[in-house]
């Protein structure tokens, strides 16, 4: 496994599928994890889960996350103000 302690990744989608399990790969790799989805809910289908869902998983990896709405990471970004936290921010 890599080693990516100190990289920071935005993990866009990643409340279910295929982006759910890289930004899972990610934590495992102590990569600092944006999670980000369209919708910050549980979703209706079946096996939809949510940003908050990956970010507590995430998390239990020992890795830095934090869980942010697509739009909040747009305006950080923007704003040249991302950071990574230690905290849900949806």
């Amino acid at each position: 496994m890599f080693d990516l302690a100190g990289k920071v990744a935005l993990a866009t989608g990643a409340s279910r599928g295929v982006e759910k399990g890289v930004a899972l790969g990610l934590g495992e790799a102590r990569v600092t994890v944006y999670v980000t989805a369209r919708s910050t809910g549980k979703g209706a289908r079946d096996d939809a889960g949510s940003p908050a869902e990956t970010f507590g998983e995430v998390k239990s990896l020992g890795a830095r996350a934090t869980a942010q709405s697509v739009a909040s990471v747009i305006r950080l970004l923007k704003q040249k103000s991302l950071q990574p936290a230690e905290r849900e921010g949806i």
